[in-house]
Protein backbone atom coordinates (compact mmCIF):
# COMPACT_ATOMS: atom_id res chain seq x y z
CA UNK A 1 0.00 0.00 0.00
CA UNK A 2 2.83 2.42 0.82
CA UNK A 3 4.20 1.96 -2.73
CA UNK A 4 0.76 2.58 -4.28
CA UNK A 5 0.32 5.76 -2.22
CA UNK A 6 3.81 6.95 -3.17
CA UNK A 7 3.19 6.30 -6.88
CA UNK A 8 -0.14 8.14 -6.77
CA UNK A 9 1.35 11.11 -4.92
CA UNK A 10 3.91 11.51 -7.70
CA UNK A 11 1.01 12.01 -10.13
CA UNK A 12 -1.02 14.23 -7.82
CA UNK A 13 -2.10 17.85 -8.26
CA UNK A 14 -2.73 20.65 -5.80
CA UNK A 15 -6.33 21.83 -5.60
CA UNK A 16 -5.52 24.90 -7.75
CA UNK A 17 -3.68 22.76 -10.31
CA UNK A 18 -6.64 20.39 -10.48
CA UNK A 19 -9.07 23.24 -11.12
CA UNK A 20 -6.79 24.69 -13.79
CA UNK A 21 -6.48 21.28 -15.47
CA UNK A 22 -10.28 21.03 -15.67
CA UNK A 23 -10.45 24.51 -17.21
CA UNK A 24 -7.78 23.65 -19.79
CA UNK A 25 -9.64 20.47 -20.76
CA UNK A 26 -12.95 22.32 -21.02
CA UNK A 27 -11.35 24.80 -23.43
CA UNK A 28 -10.45 21.79 -25.60
CA UNK A 29 -14.03 20.47 -25.34
CA UNK A 30 -13.00 17.60 -23.08
CA UNK A 31 -13.49 16.28 -19.55
CA UNK A 32 -11.10 14.32 -17.33
CA UNK A 33 -11.17 10.55 -17.56
CA UNK A 34 -10.81 7.81 -20.15
CA UNK A 35 -14.37 8.09 -21.44
CA UNK A 36 -15.19 11.24 -23.40
CA UNK A 37 -18.70 12.30 -24.37
CA UNK A 38 -20.92 15.37 -24.44
CA UNK A 39 -22.69 14.47 -21.21
CA UNK A 40 -19.44 14.19 -19.19
CA UNK A 41 -18.19 17.44 -20.75
CA UNK A 42 -21.42 19.22 -19.73
CA UNK A 43 -21.19 17.83 -16.17
CA UNK A 44 -17.58 19.05 -15.96
CA UNK A 45 -18.61 22.51 -17.13
CA UNK A 46 -21.40 22.67 -14.58
CA UNK A 47 -19.12 21.38 -11.81
CA UNK A 48 -16.51 24.03 -12.60
CA UNK A 49 -19.15 26.69 -11.91
CA UNK A 50 -20.30 24.91 -8.73
CA UNK A 51 -16.77 24.70 -7.37
CA UNK A 52 -16.09 28.37 -8.06
CA UNK A 53 -19.29 29.29 -6.22
CA UNK A 54 -18.53 26.99 -3.28
CA UNK A 55 -14.94 28.25 -3.04
CA UNK A 56 -16.38 31.70 -2.39
CA UNK A 57 -19.30 30.68 -0.16
CA UNK A 58 -17.95 27.85 2.01
CA UNK A 59 -16.93 28.80 5.53
CA UNK A 60 -15.93 26.35 8.26
CA UNK A 61 -17.65 26.56 11.63
CA UNK A 62 -15.76 27.88 14.64
CA UNK A 63 -15.99 24.41 16.21
CA UNK A 64 -14.25 22.89 13.18
CA UNK A 65 -11.55 25.56 13.17
CA UNK A 66 -10.89 24.91 16.87
CA UNK A 67 -10.59 21.16 16.28
CA UNK A 68 -8.21 21.74 13.39
CA UNK A 69 -5.77 23.37 15.82
CA UNK A 70 -5.32 19.95 17.49
CA UNK A 71 -3.47 18.49 14.50
CA UNK A 72 0.22 18.28 15.36
CA UNK A 73 1.63 15.97 12.66
CA UNK A 74 1.78 16.46 8.89
CA UNK A 75 -0.86 14.68 6.83
CA UNK A 76 -1.67 14.38 3.15
CA UNK A 77 -5.31 14.29 2.16
CA UNK A 78 -5.20 12.36 -1.09
CA UNK A 79 -8.47 12.59 -3.02
CA UNK A 80 -9.52 10.34 -5.89
CA UNK A 81 -11.87 12.19 -8.21
CA UNK A 82 -12.81 13.20 -11.77
CA UNK A 83 -13.96 16.58 -13.07
CA UNK A 84 -17.38 15.26 -14.18
CA UNK A 85 -18.30 13.95 -10.70
CA UNK A 86 -21.10 15.99 -9.12
CA UNK A 87 -20.44 14.72 -5.58
CA UNK A 88 -16.77 15.69 -5.89
CA UNK A 89 -17.66 19.22 -6.99
CA UNK A 90 -19.65 19.61 -3.77
CA UNK A 91 -17.00 18.02 -1.56
CA UNK A 92 -13.58 19.22 -2.75
CA UNK A 93 -14.18 22.91 -1.94
CA UNK A 94 -15.03 21.90 1.65
CA UNK A 95 -11.89 19.74 1.91
CA UNK A 96 -9.84 22.62 0.57
CA UNK A 97 -11.15 24.90 3.34
CA UNK A 98 -9.81 22.38 5.89
CA UNK A 99 -6.40 22.43 4.20
CA UNK A 100 -6.37 26.23 4.03
CA UNK A 101 -7.17 26.42 7.76
CA UNK A 102 -4.25 24.23 8.84
CA UNK A 103 -0.90 23.90 6.98
CA UNK A 104 -0.49 20.45 8.55
CA UNK A 105 -2.99 19.21 5.93
CA UNK A 106 -1.64 18.98 2.38
CA UNK A 107 -4.54 18.46 -0.04
CA UNK A 108 -3.58 16.46 -3.13
CA UNK A 109 -5.87 15.40 -5.96
CA UNK A 110 -5.50 12.41 -8.29
CA UNK A 111 -7.70 11.26 -11.13
CA UNK A 112 -9.51 7.97 -10.61
CA UNK A 113 -8.99 6.63 -14.15
CA UNK A 114 -5.23 7.28 -13.96
CA UNK A 115 -4.88 5.58 -10.55
CA UNK A 116 -6.65 2.27 -10.93
CA UNK A 117 -4.47 0.41 -8.43
CA UNK A 118 -5.19 2.98 -5.72
CA UNK A 119 -8.91 3.14 -6.55
CA UNK A 120 -9.22 -0.65 -6.29
CA UNK A 121 -7.99 -0.45 -2.69
CA UNK A 122 -10.78 1.97 -1.76
CA UNK A 123 -13.90 0.60 -3.43
CA UNK A 124 -17.35 1.33 -2.00
CA UNK A 125 -19.49 -1.82 -2.07
CA UNK A 126 -17.34 -3.05 -4.97
CA UNK A 127 -17.79 0.18 -6.92
CA UNK A 128 -15.22 2.83 -7.95
CA UNK A 129 -17.27 5.57 -6.31
CA UNK A 130 -15.74 9.02 -5.98
CA UNK A 131 -14.71 11.29 -4.41
CA UNK A 132 -12.65 9.22 -1.99
CA UNK A 133 -10.56 11.00 0.62
CA UNK A 134 -7.55 9.02 1.89
CA UNK A 135 -5.81 10.36 4.99
CA UNK A 136 -2.07 9.60 4.77
CA UNK A 137 0.61 10.11 7.42
CA UNK A 138 3.11 12.27 5.52
CA UNK A 139 6.14 10.82 7.29
CA UNK A 140 5.37 7.13 6.69
CA UNK A 141 2.94 7.26 3.71
CA UNK A 142 0.68 4.95 5.73
CA UNK A 143 -3.08 5.26 5.40
CA UNK A 144 -4.73 6.45 8.62
CA UNK A 145 -8.34 6.57 7.46
CA UNK A 146 -10.60 7.27 4.50
CA UNK A 147 -13.93 8.96 3.77
CA UNK A 148 -16.40 9.11 0.91
CA UNK A 149 -17.88 9.16 -1.58
CA UNK A 150 -20.77 10.98 0.12
CA UNK A 151 -22.02 11.98 3.53
CA UNK A 152 -24.28 9.49 5.33
CA UNK A 153 -27.37 11.59 4.54
CA UNK A 154 -26.61 11.73 0.81
CA UNK A 155 -25.74 8.01 0.80
CA UNK A 156 -29.13 7.19 2.35
CA UNK A 157 -30.85 9.34 -0.27
CA UNK A 158 -29.08 7.31 -2.98
CA UNK A 159 -29.97 3.91 -1.48
CA UNK A 160 -33.60 4.90 -0.80
CA UNK A 161 -34.05 6.15 -4.37
CA UNK A 162 -32.44 3.02 -5.85
CA UNK A 163 -34.71 0.82 -3.74
CA UNK A 164 -37.80 2.67 -4.96
CA UNK A 165 -36.85 3.28 -8.61
CA UNK A 166 -34.24 0.61 -9.35
CA UNK A 167 -31.52 3.05 -10.46
CA UNK A 168 -30.18 6.58 -10.23
CA UNK A 169 -31.55 8.83 -12.95
CA UNK A 170 -31.60 12.52 -13.95
CA UNK A 171 -34.49 13.25 -11.57
CA UNK A 172 -32.55 11.92 -8.59
CA UNK A 173 -29.46 13.91 -9.58
CA UNK A 174 -31.66 17.01 -9.62
CA UNK A 175 -33.03 16.19 -6.13
CA UNK A 176 -29.53 15.53 -4.78
CA UNK A 177 -28.31 18.85 -6.15
CA UNK A 178 -31.20 20.66 -4.42
CA UNK A 179 -30.23 18.94 -1.17
CA UNK A 180 -26.56 19.89 -1.58
CA UNK A 181 -27.56 23.51 -2.21
CA UNK A 182 -29.72 23.67 0.91
CA UNK A 183 -27.20 21.80 3.11
CA UNK A 184 -24.34 24.18 2.13
CA UNK A 185 -21.65 21.56 2.89
CA UNK A 186 -22.58 21.20 6.57
CA UNK A 187 -23.02 17.40 6.43
CA UNK A 188 -19.69 17.00 4.64
CA UNK A 189 -17.90 19.27 7.13
CA UNK A 190 -19.42 17.48 10.14
CA UNK A 191 -18.26 14.07 8.92
CA UNK A 192 -14.79 15.10 7.76
CA UNK A 193 -14.08 16.91 11.04
CA UNK A 194 -14.50 13.54 12.79
CA UNK A 195 -11.31 12.39 11.05
CA UNK A 196 -9.30 14.93 13.05
CA UNK A 197 -9.64 12.84 16.22
CA UNK A 198 -7.42 10.16 14.66
CA UNK A 199 -4.97 12.65 13.13
CA UNK A 200 -2.85 13.09 16.25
Amino acid sequence: MVRIIKDSLEKSHSYLEYKQMILNLLEDGRSTGIEQNESLYNFSKLNDKRMKRLDKQTKLSQRTEEKLKNIQKDFTWLVLTEGWCGDAAQTLPVMNKFAEANPKIDLKVVLRDENNELMNKFLTNGSKSIPKLIVVDEKTNKVISSWGPRSKTATKMVSDYKEKHGKIDAEFKRQLQIWYNSDKGINIEDEIVELIDIMK
